[in-house]
Protein backbone atom coordinates (compact mmCIF):
# COMPACT_ATOMS: atom_id res chain seq x y z
CA UNK A 1 0.00 0.00 0.00
CA UNK A 2 1.59 3.57 -0.95
CA UNK A 3 1.10 5.05 2.62
CA UNK A 4 2.42 2.10 4.27
CA UNK A 5 5.94 2.39 1.82
CA UNK A 6 6.47 6.40 2.92
CA UNK A 7 8.26 5.87 6.11
CA UNK A 8 9.82 2.44 4.54
CA UNK A 9 13.13 4.11 3.29
CA UNK A 10 14.63 5.68 6.44
CA UNK A 11 13.80 2.38 8.72
CA UNK A 12 15.96 -0.16 6.21
CA UNK A 13 18.17 3.29 5.26
CA UNK A 14 22.07 1.62 6.15
CA UNK A 15 23.03 4.93 8.03
CA UNK A 16 20.27 4.30 10.64
CA UNK A 17 20.98 3.69 14.51
CA UNK A 18 19.37 0.20 14.74
CA UNK A 19 20.54 -0.15 18.23
CA UNK A 20 17.42 -0.81 20.92
CA UNK A 21 15.69 2.03 21.88
CA UNK A 22 16.74 4.22 18.76
CA UNK A 23 14.64 5.68 16.37
CA UNK A 24 15.71 5.15 12.85
CA UNK A 25 14.06 8.36 11.65
CA UNK A 26 16.15 10.66 14.16
CA UNK A 27 19.83 8.53 12.56
CA UNK A 28 22.51 10.61 11.68
CA UNK A 29 22.54 10.96 7.75
CA UNK A 30 19.42 9.40 7.75
CA UNK A 31 17.32 12.33 6.51
CA UNK A 32 14.84 12.36 8.76
CA UNK A 33 16.33 14.82 11.24
CA UNK A 34 13.19 17.62 9.92
CA UNK A 35 10.92 15.02 10.09
CA UNK A 36 11.21 15.18 13.75
CA UNK A 37 9.31 17.86 16.30
CA UNK A 38 12.86 18.94 17.75
CA UNK A 39 14.16 19.47 14.62
CA UNK A 40 11.50 21.40 13.09
CA UNK A 41 11.32 23.52 15.97
CA UNK A 42 15.11 24.14 15.76
CA UNK A 43 14.99 24.90 12.45
CA UNK A 44 11.78 27.66 12.53
CA UNK A 45 14.29 29.21 15.53
CA UNK A 46 17.40 30.18 13.76
CA UNK A 47 17.30 29.00 9.77
CA UNK A 48 20.84 29.02 8.66
CA UNK A 49 21.66 30.58 5.37
CA UNK A 50 20.33 29.45 2.32
CA UNK A 51 17.10 27.56 3.75
CA UNK A 52 13.80 28.00 3.65
CA UNK A 53 11.86 31.55 4.88
CA UNK A 54 10.55 30.83 8.71
CA UNK A 55 6.94 30.38 7.01
CA UNK A 56 7.88 27.38 4.45
CA UNK A 57 10.08 25.56 6.95
CA UNK A 58 7.02 25.98 8.94
CA UNK A 59 4.64 24.56 6.25
CA UNK A 60 7.38 21.80 5.13
CA UNK A 61 7.40 20.53 9.04
CA UNK A 62 3.91 20.48 8.85
CA UNK A 63 3.43 18.42 5.77
CA UNK A 64 6.34 16.28 7.36
CA UNK A 65 4.31 15.42 10.09
CA UNK A 66 1.29 14.80 8.06
CA UNK A 67 3.23 12.15 6.28
CA UNK A 68 3.99 10.44 9.21
CA UNK A 69 1.02 10.04 10.64
CA UNK A 70 -0.24 9.01 7.45
CA UNK A 71 1.98 6.33 7.42
CA UNK A 72 1.32 5.02 10.21
CA UNK A 73 -2.51 5.11 9.65
CA UNK A 74 -1.50 3.22 6.41
CA UNK A 75 0.56 0.68 8.40
CA UNK A 76 -2.65 0.19 11.13
CA UNK A 77 -4.86 -0.13 7.93
CA UNK A 78 -3.07 -2.82 6.27
CA UNK A 79 -2.85 -4.95 9.46
CA UNK A 80 -6.86 -4.51 9.67
CA UNK A 81 -7.01 -6.24 6.33
CA UNK A 82 -4.45 -8.83 7.39
CA UNK A 83 -5.95 -12.26 8.13
CA UNK A 84 -7.84 -12.60 11.33
CA UNK A 85 -7.06 -15.24 14.18
CA UNK A 86 -9.07 -17.98 13.35
CA UNK A 87 -10.03 -17.64 17.29
CA UNK A 88 -12.66 -14.25 16.32
CA UNK A 89 -13.67 -15.12 12.59
CA UNK A 90 -17.50 -15.55 12.57
CA UNK A 91 -19.13 -17.76 10.47
CA UNK A 92 -22.15 -16.23 8.32
CA UNK A 93 -25.80 -16.73 9.26
CA UNK A 94 -27.25 -20.22 8.15
CA UNK A 95 -31.32 -20.91 7.91
CA UNK A 96 -32.24 -23.73 10.51
CA UNK A 97 -35.86 -25.14 10.12
CA UNK A 98 -37.35 -25.34 13.42
CA UNK A 99 -40.34 -27.50 14.01
CA UNK A 100 -43.47 -26.40 14.72
CA UNK A 101 -44.97 -27.77 17.83
CA UNK A 102 -48.48 -29.11 19.14
CA UNK A 103 -51.51 -27.48 18.60
CA UNK A 104 -52.90 -26.01 22.23
CA UNK A 105 -55.92 -24.59 22.83
CA UNK A 106 -57.58 -23.61 26.27
CA UNK A 107 -61.19 -23.16 26.55
CA UNK A 108 -62.51 -20.74 29.18
CA UNK A 109 -65.14 -22.91 32.07
CA UNK A 110 -68.69 -22.01 31.98
CA UNK A 111 -70.20 -18.56 32.90
CA UNK A 112 -71.26 -18.29 35.85
CA UNK A 113 -72.65 -16.01 38.81
CA UNK A 114 -70.51 -14.71 41.38
CA UNK A 115 -71.09 -15.07 45.05
CA UNK A 116 -71.32 -12.28 47.49
CA UNK A 117 -69.04 -9.13 46.49
CA UNK A 118 -67.37 -7.69 44.07
CA UNK A 119 -64.47 -6.83 45.27
CA UNK A 120 -61.38 -8.53 45.44
CA UNK A 121 -60.08 -11.44 43.11
CA UNK A 122 -60.20 -14.73 43.24
CA UNK A 123 -64.14 -14.93 43.73
CA UNK A 124 -66.41 -17.67 44.60
CA UNK A 125 -69.13 -18.99 42.31
CA UNK A 126 -72.87 -19.70 42.55
CA UNK A 127 -73.95 -23.20 40.44
CA UNK A 128 -75.11 -21.75 37.21
CA UNK A 129 -79.35 -21.87 36.21
CA UNK A 130 -81.26 -24.83 35.74
CA UNK A 131 -80.89 -24.60 31.75
CA UNK A 132 -77.32 -23.80 31.31
CA UNK A 133 -75.51 -26.00 29.26
CA UNK A 134 -71.55 -25.33 28.07
CA UNK A 135 -70.21 -28.12 25.31
CA UNK A 136 -67.06 -27.32 23.65
CA UNK A 137 -66.60 -28.38 19.38
CA UNK A 138 -63.90 -28.98 17.52
CA UNK A 139 -62.03 -30.39 14.70
CA UNK A 140 -58.35 -31.87 14.09
CA UNK A 141 -57.52 -32.18 10.03
CA UNK A 142 -55.70 -34.71 9.16
CA UNK A 143 -52.00 -34.79 6.90
CA UNK A 144 -52.08 -35.50 3.24
CA UNK A 145 -52.70 -39.20 3.49
CA UNK A 146 -55.90 -39.27 5.81
CA UNK A 147 -53.10 -39.49 8.83
CA UNK A 148 -54.29 -38.09 11.58
CA UNK A 149 -52.07 -36.71 14.78
CA UNK A 150 -52.94 -37.61 18.08
CA UNK A 151 -55.45 -35.32 19.24
CA UNK A 152 -57.72 -34.89 23.11
CA UNK A 153 -60.07 -32.88 25.03
CA UNK A 154 -58.61 -32.65 28.33
CA UNK A 155 -59.05 -31.03 31.62
CA UNK A 156 -56.87 -28.16 32.23
CA UNK A 157 -54.54 -29.93 34.57
CA UNK A 158 -54.08 -32.86 31.62
CA UNK A 159 -56.56 -35.25 32.96
CA UNK A 160 -58.44 -36.77 29.69
CA UNK A 161 -61.99 -36.01 28.76
CA UNK A 162 -62.24 -37.39 25.84
CA UNK A 163 -59.74 -38.65 22.49
CA UNK A 164 -60.51 -37.81 19.85
CA UNK A 165 -57.67 -39.54 17.51
CA UNK A 166 -54.81 -42.24 18.68
CA UNK A 167 -52.10 -40.82 16.31
CA UNK A 168 -48.99 -42.33 15.80
CA UNK A 169 -49.32 -43.26 12.24
CA UNK A 170 -47.31 -42.64 9.40
CA UNK A 171 -48.28 -40.05 6.29
CA UNK A 172 -48.65 -41.87 2.77
CA UNK A 173 -45.51 -40.94 0.40
CA UNK A 174 -48.00 -41.19 -2.57
CA UNK A 175 -51.44 -39.67 -1.07
CA UNK A 176 -52.73 -36.47 -1.86
CA UNK A 177 -55.08 -33.67 -0.83
CA UNK A 178 -58.22 -35.83 -1.54
CA UNK A 179 -57.36 -37.74 1.21
CA UNK A 180 -57.47 -35.38 4.07
CA UNK A 181 -59.81 -36.26 6.81
CA UNK A 182 -60.96 -34.68 9.78
CA UNK A 183 -61.03 -36.09 13.37
CA UNK A 184 -64.08 -34.30 15.33
CA UNK A 185 -65.49 -33.13 18.33
CA UNK A 186 -69.55 -32.75 18.30
CA UNK A 187 -70.31 -31.29 21.18
CA UNK A 188 -68.73 -32.35 24.38
CA UNK A 189 -70.28 -30.95 27.84
CA UNK A 190 -67.92 -29.54 29.99
CA UNK A 191 -68.16 -28.16 33.60
CA UNK A 192 -64.48 -26.49 33.65
CA UNK A 193 -61.83 -25.27 32.02
CA UNK A 194 -60.58 -27.39 29.27
CA UNK A 195 -57.78 -27.91 26.67
CA UNK A 196 -58.03 -29.16 23.02
CA UNK A 197 -54.28 -30.36 22.24
CA UNK A 198 -53.25 -31.70 18.79
CA UNK A 199 -49.52 -33.24 18.79
CA UNK A 200 -47.29 -32.21 15.83
CA UNK A 201 -47.06 -34.57 12.59
CA UNK A 202 -44.12 -35.31 10.87
CA UNK A 203 -42.35 -31.26 12.38
CA UNK A 204 -45.74 -29.45 11.17
CA UNK A 205 -48.40 -28.25 13.41
CA UNK A 206 -51.63 -29.49 12.86
CA UNK A 207 -54.83 -27.95 11.77
CA UNK A 208 -56.90 -27.64 14.82
CA UNK A 209 -59.53 -25.64 16.51
CA UNK A 210 -62.10 -25.70 19.26
CA UNK A 211 -64.81 -23.00 20.34
CA UNK A 212 -67.00 -23.54 23.43
CA UNK A 213 -70.39 -22.34 23.57
CA UNK A 214 -72.57 -21.53 26.68
CA UNK A 215 -76.50 -21.21 26.81
CA UNK A 216 -78.86 -20.62 29.04
CA UNK A 217 -82.91 -19.64 29.10
CA UNK A 218 -83.19 -18.89 32.38
CA UNK A 219 -81.79 -16.94 35.65
CA UNK A 220 -79.50 -13.77 35.05
CA UNK A 221 -77.03 -15.39 32.80
CA UNK A 222 -79.45 -16.39 30.44
CA UNK A 223 -78.40 -15.85 26.23
CA UNK A 224 -75.40 -17.40 24.91
CA UNK A 225 -71.67 -16.65 25.10
CA UNK A 226 -68.92 -18.31 22.83
CA UNK A 227 -65.30 -18.00 22.78
CA UNK A 228 -62.45 -19.82 21.03
CA UNK A 229 -60.46 -22.71 22.58
CA UNK A 230 -57.19 -19.74 21.92
CA UNK A 231 -53.17 -20.66 22.19
CA UNK A 232 -51.24 -19.71 25.23
CA UNK A 233 -49.40 -16.36 24.74
CA UNK A 234 -47.46 -14.12 27.15
CA UNK A 235 -48.87 -10.81 25.58
CA UNK A 236 -52.96 -10.27 25.22
CA UNK A 237 -54.99 -7.52 24.41
CA UNK A 238 -58.60 -7.79 25.75
CA UNK A 239 -61.32 -4.82 25.13
CA UNK A 240 -65.00 -3.95 26.36
CA UNK A 241 -65.15 -5.12 29.92
CA UNK A 242 -67.31 -2.69 31.88
CA UNK A 243 -67.50 -2.11 35.88
CA UNK A 244 -70.59 0.22 35.92
CA UNK A 245 -73.40 -1.01 38.04
CA UNK A 246 -75.49 -3.97 36.86
CA UNK A 247 -72.59 -4.97 34.82
CA UNK A 248 -70.32 -8.23 36.05
CA UNK A 249 -66.67 -8.21 34.31
CA UNK A 250 -64.15 -11.32 35.99
CA UNK A 251 -60.80 -11.81 34.40
CA UNK A 252 -60.22 -15.41 34.11
CA UNK A 253 -56.54 -16.53 33.76
CA UNK A 254 -55.72 -19.82 32.56
CA UNK A 255 -52.07 -21.82 32.89
CA UNK A 256 -52.40 -24.88 30.68
CA UNK A 257 -48.33 -24.97 30.64
CA UNK A 258 -46.12 -26.56 33.24
CA UNK A 259 -44.84 -23.54 34.26
CA UNK A 260 -45.81 -21.23 36.41
CA UNK A 261 -46.89 -17.76 35.37
CA UNK A 262 -46.49 -14.45 36.67
CA UNK A 263 -49.05 -11.96 35.26
CA UNK A 264 -49.09 -8.28 35.50
CA UNK A 265 -52.37 -6.43 33.85
CA UNK A 266 -52.40 -3.24 32.66
CA UNK A 267 -55.87 -1.17 33.17
CA UNK A 268 -57.56 1.52 30.30
CA UNK A 269 -60.28 3.49 31.03
CA UNK A 270 -61.67 6.09 29.59
CA UNK A 271 -60.07 8.75 31.37
CA UNK A 272 -57.00 7.17 30.75
CA UNK A 273 -54.42 3.99 32.31
CA UNK A 274 -55.48 3.29 36.01
CA UNK A 275 -52.92 2.64 38.14
CA UNK A 276 -54.61 -0.73 40.53
CA UNK A 277 -52.93 -1.98 43.15
CA UNK A 278 -53.00 -5.70 43.13
CA UNK A 279 -52.78 -5.81 39.44
CA UNK A 280 -49.29 -6.93 39.64
CA UNK A 281 -47.10 -9.97 40.06
CA UNK A 282 -50.78 -12.19 40.09
CA UNK A 283 -49.25 -15.94 40.42
CA UNK A 284 -51.15 -18.58 38.13
CA UNK A 285 -50.25 -22.11 39.05
CA UNK A 286 -49.65 -24.51 35.89
CA UNK A 287 -52.69 -26.48 35.19
CA UNK A 288 -54.73 -24.20 37.19
CA UNK A 289 -57.26 -20.88 36.54
CA UNK A 290 -57.13 -17.61 38.60
CA UNK A 291 -60.23 -15.42 38.05
CA UNK A 292 -60.00 -11.89 38.88
CA UNK A 293 -62.99 -9.08 39.55
CA UNK A 294 -61.56 -6.02 37.33
CA UNK A 295 -64.56 -4.04 39.55
CA UNK A 296 -61.94 -4.45 42.42
CA UNK A 297 -59.51 -3.19 40.46
CA UNK A 298 -61.21 -0.40 38.46
CA UNK A 299 -64.71 1.07 39.46
CA UNK A 300 -66.92 2.41 37.92
CA UNK A 301 -65.68 2.22 34.14
CA UNK A 302 -67.78 2.06 31.17
CA UNK A 303 -65.57 0.89 29.01
CA UNK A 304 -62.23 -0.79 30.12
CA UNK A 305 -59.41 -3.01 28.40
CA UNK A 306 -56.69 -4.81 29.70
CA UNK A 307 -53.48 -5.78 28.64
CA UNK A 308 -52.01 -9.32 30.03
CA UNK A 309 -48.51 -9.86 30.56
CA UNK A 310 -47.18 -12.96 31.65
CA UNK A 311 -43.42 -13.99 32.71
CA UNK A 312 -42.55 -17.44 32.85
CA UNK A 313 -46.08 -19.63 31.80
CA UNK A 314 -48.26 -18.45 28.91
CA UNK A 315 -51.42 -18.16 29.67
CA UNK A 316 -55.06 -18.26 28.06
CA UNK A 317 -57.33 -15.08 29.50
CA UNK A 318 -60.47 -14.63 28.64
CA UNK A 319 -63.44 -12.24 30.57
CA UNK A 320 -66.91 -13.40 31.48
CA UNK A 321 -69.28 -10.30 31.05
CA UNK A 322 -72.73 -10.05 31.96
CA UNK A 323 -75.08 -7.42 32.00
CA UNK A 324 -78.14 -6.98 34.61
CA UNK A 325 -80.44 -3.66 33.92
CA UNK A 326 -82.42 -3.74 37.18
CA UNK A 327 -84.35 -6.99 37.15
CA UNK A 328 -83.64 -7.67 33.59
CA UNK A 329 -80.97 -9.83 32.15
CA UNK A 330 -78.73 -7.90 29.51
CA UNK A 331 -76.81 -10.33 28.16
CA UNK A 332 -73.66 -12.61 28.91
CA UNK A 333 -70.67 -13.05 26.70
CA UNK A 334 -66.92 -14.46 26.98
CA UNK A 335 -64.41 -11.39 25.69
CA UNK A 336 -61.74 -12.84 24.05
CA UNK A 337 -58.47 -11.31 22.99
CA UNK A 338 -58.14 -9.50 19.73
CA UNK A 339 -55.51 -8.44 17.06
CA UNK A 340 -52.36 -6.94 18.48
CA UNK A 341 -52.06 -2.91 18.82
CA UNK A 342 -51.26 -2.03 15.26
CA UNK A 343 -52.29 1.25 12.86
CA UNK A 344 -55.28 -0.96 10.78
CA UNK A 345 -57.56 -3.07 12.64
CA UNK A 346 -60.39 -4.76 10.93
CA UNK A 347 -63.68 -6.93 12.42
CA UNK A 348 -66.44 -8.58 10.51
CA UNK A 349 -69.54 -10.50 12.18
CA UNK A 350 -70.79 -7.36 13.22
CA UNK A 351 -74.86 -7.51 13.31
CA UNK A 352 -76.73 -4.16 13.70
CA UNK A 353 -80.26 -4.16 14.20
CA UNK A 354 -82.78 -1.75 13.23
CA UNK A 355 -81.96 1.99 13.87
CA UNK A 356 -85.11 2.76 15.00
CA UNK A 357 -85.33 0.13 17.63
CA UNK A 358 -82.14 0.64 18.64
CA UNK A 359 -82.77 4.63 19.31
CA UNK A 360 -86.01 3.58 21.11
CA UNK A 361 -84.40 0.98 23.86
CA UNK A 362 -81.15 3.47 24.48
CA UNK A 363 -83.47 6.05 25.20
CA UNK A 364 -84.18 4.22 28.65
CA UNK A 365 -82.35 5.27 31.54
CA UNK A 366 -79.94 2.38 32.19
CA UNK A 367 -79.52 1.46 28.16
CA UNK A 368 -77.12 3.16 27.44
CA UNK A 369 -74.89 0.52 26.25
CA UNK A 370 -77.87 -1.69 24.75
CA UNK A 371 -76.63 -0.63 20.59
CA UNK A 372 -73.93 -1.27 18.76
CA UNK A 373 -70.75 0.37 19.38
CA UNK A 374 -66.97 0.18 18.87
CA UNK A 375 -64.21 0.93 21.24
CA UNK A 376 -60.68 1.98 20.55
CA UNK A 377 -57.53 1.87 22.77
CA UNK A 378 -54.90 4.16 22.14
CA UNK A 379 -52.46 2.49 24.43
CA UNK A 380 -49.29 4.82 23.78
CA UNK A 381 -48.82 8.75 24.65
CA UNK A 382 -50.25 9.82 21.12
CA UNK A 383 -53.91 10.84 20.67
CA UNK A 384 -54.98 8.67 17.52
CA UNK A 385 -57.12 10.01 14.52
CA UNK A 386 -58.78 7.14 13.87
CA UNK A 387 -60.71 6.65 10.01
CA UNK A 388 -63.70 4.34 10.46
CA UNK A 389 -65.24 2.60 7.53
CA UNK A 390 -68.30 0.72 7.51
CA UNK A 391 -68.86 -1.99 4.77
CA UNK A 392 -72.43 -3.65 4.33
CA UNK A 393 -73.57 -6.72 1.70
CA UNK A 394 -74.27 -3.27 -0.82
CA UNK A 395 -71.11 -1.44 -0.48
CA UNK A 396 -69.88 1.41 2.20
CA UNK A 397 -72.19 2.87 4.63
CA UNK A 398 -72.04 6.41 6.34
CA UNK A 399 -71.83 6.63 9.81
CA UNK A 400 -74.18 9.10 11.43
CA UNK A 401 -71.74 10.79 13.44
CA UNK A 402 -68.75 10.75 10.44
CA UNK A 403 -66.23 8.85 9.75
CA UNK A 404 -62.92 10.21 11.71
CA UNK A 405 -62.90 10.74 15.14
CA UNK A 406 -59.73 11.43 17.51
CA UNK A 407 -59.35 8.68 20.32
CA UNK A 408 -57.82 9.97 23.59
CA UNK A 409 -53.99 8.68 23.86
CA UNK A 410 -53.84 5.60 26.93
CA UNK A 411 -57.87 5.75 27.12
CA UNK A 412 -60.69 3.54 25.97
CA UNK A 413 -62.96 5.64 23.33
CA UNK A 414 -66.41 4.69 22.19
CA UNK A 415 -67.71 5.35 18.53
CA UNK A 416 -71.38 4.45 18.06
CA UNK A 417 -72.25 2.55 15.16
CA UNK A 418 -76.30 3.07 15.60
CA UNK A 419 -78.37 4.69 12.72
CA UNK A 420 -77.06 2.69 9.67
CA UNK A 421 -78.86 0.16 7.95
CA UNK A 422 -79.78 -2.93 9.94
CA UNK A 423 -77.54 -5.83 8.30
CA UNK A 424 -74.21 -7.94 8.99
CA UNK A 425 -71.17 -5.47 8.33
CA UNK A 426 -67.31 -5.43 8.71
CA UNK A 427 -65.56 -2.34 9.99
CA UNK A 428 -62.13 -1.22 8.85
CA UNK A 429 -60.03 0.86 11.28
CA UNK A 430 -56.59 3.16 10.65
CA UNK A 431 -55.19 5.67 11.94
CA UNK A 432 -51.69 7.19 12.17
CA UNK A 433 -50.62 5.11 15.64
CA UNK A 434 -51.04 1.95 16.72
CA UNK A 435 -54.66 1.28 18.56
CA UNK A 436 -57.07 -2.08 19.54
CA UNK A 437 -60.07 -2.32 18.43
CA UNK A 438 -63.58 -4.36 19.83
CA UNK A 439 -67.18 -3.45 18.89
CA UNK A 440 -69.82 -4.49 20.77
CA UNK A 441 -72.84 -6.32 19.04
CA UNK A 442 -76.36 -6.50 21.01
CA UNK A 443 -79.74 -7.86 20.02
CA UNK A 444 -82.95 -6.98 21.84
CA UNK A 445 -84.77 -3.39 21.12
CA UNK A 446 -87.13 -4.35 24.31
CA UNK A 447 -86.27 -2.67 27.55
CA UNK A 448 -88.67 -5.18 29.31
CA UNK A 449 -87.63 -8.22 27.92
CA UNK A 450 -84.03 -10.16 28.20
CA UNK A 451 -82.06 -8.98 25.57
CA UNK A 452 -77.96 -10.60 24.85
CA UNK A 453 -75.00 -8.54 23.99
CA UNK A 454 -71.80 -9.59 22.46
CA UNK A 455 -68.16 -8.15 21.57
CA UNK A 456 -66.50 -9.12 18.40
CA UNK A 457 -62.47 -8.93 18.36
CA UNK A 458 -60.27 -8.07 15.61
CA UNK A 459 -59.26 -10.54 13.42
CA UNK A 460 -56.11 -11.58 10.73
CA UNK A 461 -56.12 -11.70 7.14
CA UNK A 462 -57.50 -14.77 5.87
CA UNK A 463 -55.03 -17.44 5.09
CA UNK A 464 -54.81 -20.62 3.06
CA UNK A 465 -56.39 -23.60 5.80
CA UNK A 466 -58.53 -22.33 8.55
CA UNK A 467 -60.25 -24.70 10.65
CA UNK A 468 -63.58 -22.89 12.19
CA UNK A 469 -65.76 -24.77 14.48
CA UNK A 470 -69.59 -24.31 14.10
CA UNK A 471 -71.14 -25.39 17.52
CA UNK A 472 -74.66 -27.00 17.09
CA UNK A 473 -77.84 -25.74 17.63
CA UNK A 474 -78.90 -22.36 16.39
CA UNK A 475 -78.84 -20.46 13.54
CA UNK A 476 -74.94 -20.38 12.19
CA UNK A 477 -73.45 -17.59 9.86
CA UNK A 478 -69.97 -17.41 8.25
CA UNK A 479 -69.66 -13.62 7.49
CA UNK A 480 -66.64 -12.43 4.97
CA UNK A 481 -65.62 -8.58 4.84
CA UNK A 482 -63.02 -7.68 1.88
CA UNK A 483 -61.61 -4.08 1.98
CA UNK A 484 -60.36 -3.67 -1.40
CA UNK A 485 -60.86 -5.00 -5.33
CA UNK A 486 -61.66 -8.95 -4.86
CA UNK A 487 -61.66 -12.03 -3.02
CA UNK A 488 -62.58 -15.68 -3.40
CA UNK A 489 -63.17 -17.99 -0.45
CA UNK A 490 -63.72 -21.20 -0.43
CA UNK A 491 -65.46 -23.30 2.68
CA UNK A 492 -65.20 -27.09 3.02
CA UNK A 493 -67.98 -28.26 5.52
CA UNK A 494 -66.45 -31.26 7.76
CA UNK A 495 -69.41 -33.49 9.04
CA UNK A 496 -69.89 -35.74 12.34
CA UNK A 497 -68.31 -38.54 10.14
CA UNK A 498 -64.98 -36.72 9.77
CA UNK A 499 -65.28 -36.46 6.41
CA UNK A 500 -64.20 -32.96 4.48
CA UNK A 501 -67.01 -32.17 1.47
CA UNK A 502 -66.40 -31.03 -1.39
CA UNK A 503 -65.97 -26.75 -0.83
CA UNK A 504 -68.23 -24.28 -2.03
CA UNK A 505 -66.91 -20.59 -3.08
CA UNK A 506 -67.71 -17.28 -2.58
CA UNK A 507 -66.59 -14.06 -4.59
CA UNK A 508 -66.79 -11.23 -2.14
CA UNK A 509 -66.16 -7.93 -3.94
CA UNK A 510 -64.18 -5.02 -2.30
CA UNK A 511 -65.85 -2.68 -0.07
CA UNK A 512 -68.65 -5.52 0.79
CA UNK A 513 -69.72 -7.99 3.37
CA UNK A 514 -71.35 -11.28 2.14
CA UNK A 515 -72.80 -13.44 4.95
CA UNK A 516 -73.63 -17.87 4.45
CA UNK A 517 -76.00 -19.22 6.47
CA UNK A 518 -74.90 -22.56 7.51
CA UNK A 519 -77.03 -25.76 6.85
CA UNK A 520 -77.39 -28.30 9.91
CA UNK A 521 -76.43 -31.16 7.98
CA UNK A 522 -74.87 -32.27 4.64
CA UNK A 523 -75.90 -35.73 2.99
CA UNK A 524 -77.19 -36.85 6.51
CA UNK A 525 -74.46 -35.89 8.41
CA UNK A 526 -74.03 -33.15 11.30
CA UNK A 527 -71.93 -30.18 9.96
CA UNK A 528 -69.23 -29.87 12.75
CA UNK A 529 -66.68 -27.60 11.14
CA UNK A 530 -65.55 -25.96 7.94
CA UNK A 531 -62.21 -25.33 6.05
CA UNK A 532 -62.00 -21.72 5.18
CA UNK A 533 -59.11 -20.72 2.71
CA UNK A 534 -59.23 -17.43 0.75
CA UNK A 535 -57.12 -16.09 -2.16
CA UNK A 536 -56.89 -12.80 -3.93
CA UNK A 537 -56.81 -9.20 -2.01
CA UNK A 538 -57.17 -9.30 1.82
CA UNK A 539 -60.18 -10.87 3.79
CA UNK A 540 -61.73 -11.11 7.03
CA UNK A 541 -63.80 -13.74 8.57
CA UNK A 542 -66.06 -14.45 11.46
CA UNK A 543 -68.69 -16.92 12.76
CA UNK A 544 -72.21 -15.29 14.15
CA UNK A 545 -74.24 -17.22 16.30
CA UNK A 546 -77.59 -16.58 16.70
CA UNK A 547 -80.88 -18.75 18.47
CA UNK A 548 -84.31 -18.20 16.35
CA UNK A 549 -86.77 -16.82 18.62
CA UNK A 550 -84.35 -15.30 20.73
CA UNK A 551 -82.05 -12.45 21.47
CA UNK A 552 -78.81 -15.09 21.58
CA UNK A 553 -75.87 -13.64 19.95
CA UNK A 554 -72.62 -14.82 19.76
CA UNK A 555 -69.63 -13.64 17.54
CA UNK A 556 -66.07 -15.13 16.78
CA UNK A 557 -63.42 -14.25 14.64
CA UNK A 558 -61.67 -16.82 12.59
CA UNK A 559 -58.52 -18.36 14.56
CA UNK A 560 -55.38 -18.33 12.54
CA UNK A 561 -53.95 -20.67 9.88
CA UNK A 562 -51.59 -23.67 11.37
CA UNK A 563 -47.82 -22.50 10.86
CA UNK A 564 -45.84 -24.65 9.16
CA UNK A 565 -41.80 -25.57 9.56
CA UNK A 566 -40.06 -21.92 10.25
CA UNK A 567 -36.92 -20.99 9.55
CA UNK A 568 -34.74 -19.06 11.60
CA UNK A 569 -31.02 -17.72 11.23
CA UNK A 570 -28.43 -18.85 13.11
CA UNK A 571 -24.95 -17.37 13.79
CA UNK A 572 -22.04 -19.36 15.26
CA UNK A 573 -18.92 -17.69 16.64
CA UNK A 574 -16.22 -19.38 18.67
Amino acid sequence: MPLARTGAPAATSPAADTRPGSDPRTAPGSGAEADTPAKATAAIAAPPAGRKTPARELLAGLVSAVAIVAAAGGIVAAASFAPQPAGSRSIPAVLASVPAGASVGVCPGPARLLEGTEAGTDPQFSPESATARSVVTGAVLSAPGGVLPGSALSALNGTPAVEIAKGGGQPGQESGPQDVKAGVLNGHNVDGATVLGAEALEGQQPSAAGVVKYTATDGDLQGSAAANCQPPANDLWLSGASTTVGRSSVLVLSNASSTPATVSLELFGNKGQIQAPGSRGLLVAPGTTRSVVLAGLAPGETQLSVHVRSAGGPVAAAIQQSVLRGLTPGGVDFIGPGAAPAARQVLTGIDIQDAGGIAAVTGTGGFDDAGPALAITVPGPSDAVVEVKLFGRDGQKALPGGGVVTAKAAAVTEISLAGVPAGHYTVSTSSDVSFVASARVTRGVSSDKASDVAWAASGTRLGSQHVVPVPKGGDRTLVFGVLENRATISYSPVTADGRIRPAATADVAGGTTTSIKLPEQVDGSEVVAYVVAASGDAAYGALLLQQEGREDISTLAFMPAASGQEKVAVTLRY
